[in-house]
């Protein structure tokens, strides 16, 4: 049999990377072309995405992913969710605004005033997050200039290949995707003051969107498609996760945890709604039935600060090593506090939260955020346990996080269930899956495409003590 490649393109909320994917005759594996920082960049009107820099990036690794590998396929594209861009005749209105941008208080209100929470949840079936796009819609002066509004990979996939879609995935974390249906919900959109006009034709991971226009073909290297993959990175994550049961969580780390199980049917109950769990749309139509967890936001947070404060760069293994040794108990605070959720001096806000218990050592304050998180991630475990009234027996840990052996020892310690660490390129694997699949070149089924994982990253296991 022989090895295929395709390019994907997986963007995060602090960094980007485009990677070479191989597949064929019992091999998956990535190769690393370009990685590149991404974040907030303050403007008169708000926190925004260096959206420009973002987009060269992104055609820049792919020049020299053709160029490395001339025998790719195709190109698949990921990011985190929610946020968007505005077009008119193809052009783009503003910069993307960031999530973390303070404008969408506003937007809670207004839409909350209109329709209440506990009914969007029914229609919707999304947490609440003060940053869903449906918020944010409500309060952008831009819209009504607009024809078209993409989200972050649809508005690159539309920049690359002309064509404007909304991939189902990433579409299920506007607010505005009906939960039992899967199509828009034009009749919500409407009484929002969103016009429905601006949402585009809906796509499934897998379906080709088009391909690239003659001048980023010429600048690529290469006539090639680009295909919809699951376009939210958590459901890029999730095909990659290599489940080993039914019984089996998953927590997919970085920025964010988010953490839950898969589900085929949706559980609209009251308590899911109190519990603040998700159903975001996965690949082949699965729910991922979750909740939002601050991740490892808090720990690169406070290094940060530390950092500024030192004017030096602090090696993180070596402080987590420093974390690992400390003996005793060690404070916790609740690592979902609204008062963490901004940028900027992280270390004063968590101490503000633990007080006078707050460590007077870094490897100690270190350890505090890391069992903070794995308290969380307990926590909703057992929720996702309760509501989804499944009995787990394991967690599938994956992405940036199942490096952090202190974090994932803390989880199986916290959960009593084994964590099996890995992959941690989760993401960008199941983005190659999804469009190997599309290509005829990986097998039919999530399950085999797992099984493959499996067999090609085998997981770390740890055991709770």
């Amino acid at each position: 049999m022989t090895v295929r490649s395709v390019a994907a393109v997986d963007l995060g909320a602090t960094s980007g990377r485009v990677m070479i994917g191989r597949i064929g005759d019992g091999r998956l594996d990535l190769d690393l072309v370009s990685r590149f920082p991404n974040g907030p960049v303050e403007r008169e009107d708000g926190l925004h995405w260096d959206f420009g820099a973002l987009y060269e990036h992104v055609v820049a690794g792919l020049a020299e992913a053709v160029r490395r590998e001339p025998g790719i396929e195709s190109i698949g594209i990921d990011s985190w969710a929610v946020d968007y861009g505005l077009l008119k005749d193809g052009e783009l209105l503003a910069e993307p605004f960031h999530y973390r941008d303070g404008r969408t208080a506003r937007g809670v209100d207004e839409v909350h005033a209109i329709a209440p929470f506990a009914e969007l949840y029914q229609r919707n079936g999304l947490q609440f997050l003060p940053f869903n796009t449906l918020y944010q819609y409500r309060v952008d002066g831009r819209l009504a200039d607009a024809d078209t509004a993409l989200l972050i990979p649809d508005l690159i996939a539309f920049l690359l290949t002309g064509t404007a879609v909304a991939e189902r995935t990433n579409a299920s974390t506007t607010g505005l995707l009906g939960v039992e249906s899967g199509e828009w919900d034009t009749e919500l959109a409407e009484r929002l003051g969103i016009p429905a006009g601006i949402l585009p034709t809906l796509v499934d991971p897998g379906e080709a969107i088009g391909m690239l226009r003659p001048e980023l073909a010429e600048r690529i290297g290469k006539e090639l498609p680009v295909i919809a993959v699951g376009s939210h990175d958590t459901a890029s994550a999730v095909v990659a996760a290599p489940l080993s049961t039914p019984h089996s969580a998953y927590i997919s780390c970085g920025t964010w945890g988010l953490v839950g199980v898969e589900l085929t049917e949706p559980v609209l109950t009251d308590a899911a709604r109190e519990a603040n769990f998700t159903h975001e749309l996965g690949v082949d139509r699965r729910y991922r039935f979750l909740h939002n967890v601050t991740g490892l936001w808090l720990l690169s947070e406070t290094v940060r600060a530390w950092e500024a404060e030192d004017g030096t760069s602090i090696d993180l293994p070596e402080l987590l090593a420093a974390a690992s040794a400390v003996t005793g108990d060690v404070p916790l605070f609740d690592a979902n506090d609204p008062s963490l959720s901004a940028p900027g001096d992280m270390p004063s806000r968590i101490a503000a939260l633990l007080g006078a218990q707050a460590p007077s050592t870094r490897p100690a304050f270190a350890r505090s955020i890391v069992e903070s998180i794995a308290t969380a991630f307990a926590d909703t475990v057992q929720t996702a346990s309760d509501l989804s009234g499944r009995e787990l027996d394991s967690i599938h840990l994956v992405g940036g996080g199942s490096l952090n052996r202190l974090l994932c020892q803390a989880t199986a310690d916290r959960t009593g269930l084994p964590v099996l660490a890995g992959p941690v390129e989760a993401t960008a694997l199941g983005n190659v899956l999804v469009q190997a699949r599309a290509l005829g070149a990986a097998p039919a089924s999530l399950e085999e495409l797992r099984a493959l994982v499996a067999a090609t990253h085998e997981p770390e296991r740890f055991d709770p003590r």
